[in-house]
């Protein structure tokens, strides 16, 4: 199953995750976040990535007033899970099994959420 997330770049995931946490923003409110330092050479980087999602349909303008608005259009967990089940196509024959295995042995959960998969695996299986 081929992902139509797969070719979101680490650079225009760092514009999602602006407007994920911010709603929707200007070109200079992302620069400004992005590059708290930033020159006018970042601002028009910010706006060419911008364009860039806005053609490949993860981003939404608003063009009604002078300075445009830029909206996330995709969901962070929709993201998460195509992106993740691009890897486990890749990688896991199709199997999220291998993958969530891994991701739950190598890391150090707390006993929070140790219970939340639990619930989840539990709301699966019903």
């Amino acid at each position: 199953m081929a992902s139509q997330y797969e070719n979101v770049t680490d650079t225009e995931l760092a514009m999602l995750e602006v407007l994920w946490k911010e709603g929707p923003s200007t070109i200079r409110q992302i620069a400004e976040r992005l590059y708290p330092k930033g020159k006018f050479s970042q601002y028009t980087t910010v706006q060419s990535l911008l364009q860039r999602l806005e053609s490949k349909g993860y981003v939404a303008r608003d063009r009604s007033a002078f300075v445009h608005v830029f909206e996330a259009k995709v969901d962070r967990s929709a993201l998460i899970g195509h992106r993740l089940q691009d890897v486990a196509d890749k990688l896991c024959e199709g199997s999220l099994t291998p993958l969530l295995l891994q991701l739950a042995e190598g890391a150090q959960l707390t006993d929070e959420q140790r219970e939340i998969l639990r619930k989840v695996l539990d709301d699966a299986s019903e």
